[in-house]
């Protein structure tokens, strides 16, 4: 544990962001299975692509997996 004030801090704040993150993420892959799954609508669908949108504006995935993504739910609901 550190000894500085500011460096306790950056501890607390790093272990409180890492959560909220595993959240955010595992929050995407559920969705992106929903919208995977066979009697996927198209509004699931749709959800699916835009969460896999915010996720990549937070920085949670990159910007070329978030593309990757939302093609495959594109092709899925085009199917």
């Amino acid at each position: 544990m550190p000894n500085i004030k500011s460096a306790k801090k950056r501890v607390l704040i790093s272990k409180e962001r890492t959560e909220a993150n595993k959240a955010a993420k595992s929050a995407l892959r559920t969705s992106i299975k929903k919208a995977r799954a066979e009697g996927a609508d198209a509004d699931t669908i749709k959800a699916a692509s835009i969460n896999v949108d915010k996720a990549a504006g937070k920085g949670l995935i990159h910007k070329n997996k978030a593309a990757r993504l939302k093609s495959q739910l594109a092709k899925k609901a085009n199917a």
